[in-house]
């Protein structure tokens, strides 16, 4: 599902040359719940651009779902992106303002999804992670847990492979955090979807199936 093979990343500027990423070997299998760790500035978020196809590596082979993505344009890129790839970020990234609905069917205008399919698409995303009575509330009037399901429900609305979590937990007490744990633990049994996940927590990552440890930019677990 996901392979990197001999990935690094370096980063340029006139005077300096910064090495993000070294020489990092990874295979995710199709079902897979993966946490990430490793202090700040190893390289996590890093990593997880590179999965993302938000950043390309330096050197090295990346594929997804079978796919070399090395030669791939922008254009294609996007589309992989929206079709088979979820995003849920540690600060929510939601539109202020836009009712709960509208910004969980962001992903689907992409898609040129028509409004009733696009609408009933958003209502079951938002249902499946709780929050079906919340969806004409505006971000601002949510909780920061209940701000996190809605982010889910945006990243999961297209149905994708893959889901890519950075730090989902990061903002949230330990109530909400295993709350969060809990739809992450729900998509990835019952849909099987993939699952890449960033954390400083421990307890969090050990319920996951296999935990990859990073310390500046090299693999070491």
């Amino acid at each position: 599902m996901i392979r990197l093979e001999n990935v690094n990343k370096v980063y340029r500027t006139e005077r300096v040359e910064t090495l993000a990423l070294e020489n990092i070997n990874l295979d995710v299998a199709p079902g897979e719940f993966v946490s990430v760790m490793g202090p700040s500035g190893c390289g996590k978020s890093t990593l997880l651009n590179l999965i993302g196809l938000l950043d390309a590596p330096s050197s090295g082979n990346l594929s997804l779902d079978g796919a070399a993505v090395a030669t791939w344009k922008d254009g294609r890129l996007a589309e992989f992106r929206n079709e088979k790839l979820g995003f849920v970020f540690q600060s929510f990234h939601l539109v202020p303002d836009l009712k709960v609905v509208d910004n969980v069917e962001i992903p689907l205008l992409y898609r040129k999804t028509n409004g009733t399919p696009r609408r009933k698409l958003a209502q079951a995303a938002l249902d499946r992670v709780g929050l079906a009575s919340r969806i004409h509330h505006f971000p601002t009037q949510l909780s920061g847990g209940q701000q996190q399901r809605v982010a889910i429900a945006r990243a999961i609305v297209g149905k994708p492979r893959i889901l890519l979590a950075d730090e989902p937990t990061g903002n949230l007490d330990s109530a909400m955090g295993d709350e969060i744990m809990d739809i992450l633990h729900d998509l990835n049994k019952k849909d099987g979807t993939t699952i890449v996940m960033v954390t400083h927590d421990d307890r969090f990552a050990r319920r996951t199936d296999r935990i990859v440890r990073l310390f500046d930019g090299r693999q070491v677990a």
